[in-house]
């Protein structure tokens, strides 16, 4: 089992949708930084791979890893020099979502603000669609 390189919280957003494009997934500027300052050191990898998985008490929760190729099925996302690959299971949960990275005193981690999901669990890390 491969170990994920950061963390992620899910935010549901009710009656608002935020991407006005066919995007699949856009990227705050904060996002793409903290993605740019992950791939800095990484040579192998061609970007950031966006997955998910069954966990938590609402069954699904994203996971991030390092991208060292994409498949056939898989969707691309390229912004402002940043490549995010979307694994083909993810992609209509991501759909219309925006991935942001935030920092405060007690934490740091990648938010999807996403318009798709019916319900979260209380700390975020999970969610239902």
């Amino acid at each position: 089992m491969a170990s994920h390189i950061a963390s992620a919280t899910v935010r549901a957003l009710k009656g608002k949708r935020i991407i006005p494009t066919r995007a699949a997934l856009v990227l705050t500027p904060n996002a793409v930084n903290k993605i740019k300052d992950i791939l800095k050191d990484r040579t192998d990898a061609i970007g950031l791979k966006i997955g998910v998985r069954q966990k938590g008490c609402n069954g699904l929760s994203y996971t991030l890893d390092y991208a060292t190729e994409k498949s056939k099925l898989d969707e691309e996302v390229v912004q402002d020099g940043v490549r995010v690959i979307i694994d083909k299971k993810a992609q209509l949960s991501l759909l219309g979502t925006e991935m942001d990275y935030v920092e405060n005193k007690l934490s740091s981690e990648f938010v999807f603000n996403n318009p798709n999901i019916k319900g979260t669990c209380g700390c975020g890390e999970s969610f239902s669609l």
